[in-house]
């Protein structure tokens, strides 16, 4: 493909020892992880909010990371683009067996137990748990979805919602009596034990509870932007303000989105 081609040469003549780009000579694998990280983190929000003129250019910055970090492991005859496509090739075809061996009709739950059993299985054989290889420095609710992900790949998950609910208000009402006991670090515990059930609730309504959430916190920062608005316009200091007062242009933004 000429344009992949096009960008291969241009990091290549970037990182030319001799007539290449100072800043992208000087880069390695490991100094680019801030901007790789934000380039990602870009590339969400552009999704999420639809404007696809954004994410064009979000997915362009994100493959000149991919393809940077490839030319940098090249560079030190570590791997190839051609090695790294042939890679990703076979394992798409290895996991897919319901499309590229016997055709098969599965449903989502039944391709996703099988994506992880071929994983752990054919791939990872070395592994002593099926639940390494997440990495846990991704966001805490994503570990979290994918170690449950995990688990339920081997059948530890339940059948229904109803269990899940119990769960939810066995963990809360656990939450209400260390409150009680003002035992900080049980309390900690249990916030824990609360929000790892949701996400389990989330994950078996087939909702990314990331996405969930940074969806609420958009929600949340729009509404109290709304109030923040409204008291400027009064003249209004919003330290001054009371709760009761806040709340009711609380409620006015919640009708005036919902409109």
């Amino acid at each position: 493909m000429k344009e992949l081609d096009r960008l291969v040469n241009i990091i290549k003549e970037l990182r030319n020892p001799k007539t290449g780009c100072p800043w992208d000579i000087k880069q390695t694998s490991k100094s680019l992880i801030p901007n790789f990280i934000e380039e990602l983190y870009e590339t969400v929000e552009a999704i999420e909010s639809g404007n696809n003129t954004d994410l064009k250019e979000e997915l362009g910055d994100l493959l000149m990371h991919i393809i940077m970090q490839i030319e940098i492991a090249n560079e030190k005859s570590e791997m190839t683009l051609e090695e790294i496509l042939d890679g990703i090739s076979d394992k798409l075809v290895l996991r897919h067996p319901h499309i590229f061996g016997d055709k098969q009709n599965l449903s989502v739950e039944e391709i996703k137990v099988n994506w992880e059993k071929i994983k752990n299985l054919k791939e990872k054989k070395s592994r002593d748990s099926v639940l390494e290889g997440i990495p846990m420095k991704m966001p805490a609710i994503i570990v979290a979805q994918r170690i449950q992900e995990k688990a339920a790949s081997v059948g530890f998950d339940w059948k229904t919602l109803e269990p899940v609910f119990d769960k939810i208000e066995e963990e809360i009402q656990e939450c209400k009596k260390a409150i009680k006991n003002k035992d900080h670090d049980n309390i900690e515990e249990e916030i824990g034990d609360i929000l790892f059930s949701v996400i389990n609730l989330s994950r078996k309504l087939d909702i990314d509870a990331e996405t969930a959430l940074r969806r609420t916190i958009n929600k949340f920062n729009s509404r109290f932007q709304f109030v923040e608005k409204n008291l400027k316009n009064e003249g209004k200091n919003i330290y001054e303000t009371s709760l009761e007062e806040m709340d009711k242009l609380w409620e006015m933004a919640k009708k005036e989105k919902s409109e």
